[in-house]
Order: structure tokens, then sequence, then C-alpha cells
């Protein structure tokens, strides 16, 4: 039964997405040339949000799926790690024209050339997962 609920969530949220046209990869395209606000729009949109749901779990108003406080532990400092990992992000969304949420939306609406994108990323994932003891961190 949970795993329903987090199945129509997807759906719903992939719906939302498509309708928004954040998945549009001209939507995205016209982001990286700072040709229109509707991308940094949504950004800020979830970035606000997520702010507000953070701040509203750290009073213990809101509960993770089984009832406990949500625990957010803090992060190293390294600001080099996050620069280059940023720059990297970006690149392959910029290359890619989508990021790891939408790569499976818009293998749901038809896009068959996502199933590449897909398995370059999970690739990308393994490699690091292999090499992650031996990176700077």
């Amino acid at each position: 039964m949970k795993a329903l609920k987090f199945l129509l969530v997807g759906i719903f949220l992939g719906i939302v997405l498509v309708k928004s046209e954040a998945v549009s990869w001209y939507r995205i395209y016209e982001m990286f040339r700072f040709q229109s606000f509707h991308m940094y729009g949504i950004i800020g949109t979830a970035i606000t949000s997520g702010i507000l749901f953070l701040q509203i779990s750290k009073k213990g108003i809101i509960k993770n799926n089984k009832g406990a406080d949500i625990f957010v532990p803090k992060k190293k400092n390294g600001l080099t790690r996050y620069i280059v990992g940023g720059i990297i992000f970006g690149l392959g969304w910029a290359l890619v024209g989508a990021c790891p949420g939408p790569m499976y939306i818009l293998l749901g609406t038809g896009i068959w050339s996502m199933l590449i994108v897909i398995a370059a990323a999970i690739l990308g994932t393994f490699i690091y997962g292999l090499l992650k003891n031996k990176l700077p961190h």
C-alpha cells in the first residue's frame, strides 16, 4: 500500500512537471541562455518551499513517514567539492537537457533516447561508487 502512495505521488509530480513545461528541453535551453524566467521561477519556488518545510520540520510539526522527527545531519565544510560537483552536474544538465528527475518523466512521455541518458547516469553513479574512496573529498 505504501508503494502505491509513492507511485501515485510520482505520477502526479510527473504530470505537473510536464504540464508546467519544466521538463521541456526548450525551457531548459532558455534558462541556460538567460532568455526566460520560467525555469528560475520553478526552481525558486522549489527552493523556497524546501526551506519552509525544513524549518517547519525542525519545529516538530512535520514528521517522516514513520512518525519520527526529521533529522538533517550537518554537512562537512568543503566548498571546492560542491563547486566542482555543481559544475559537473550543470554541464551534464546542459548537455542532456534534463536533470535526473525529469529523465524518467521524459522517458514516460515517449522520448526513448532518454534510455541512453539513464543508462549513462547509472553507469556514472556506479563508477563514482568504485572511485569514491580514491577521490579527494
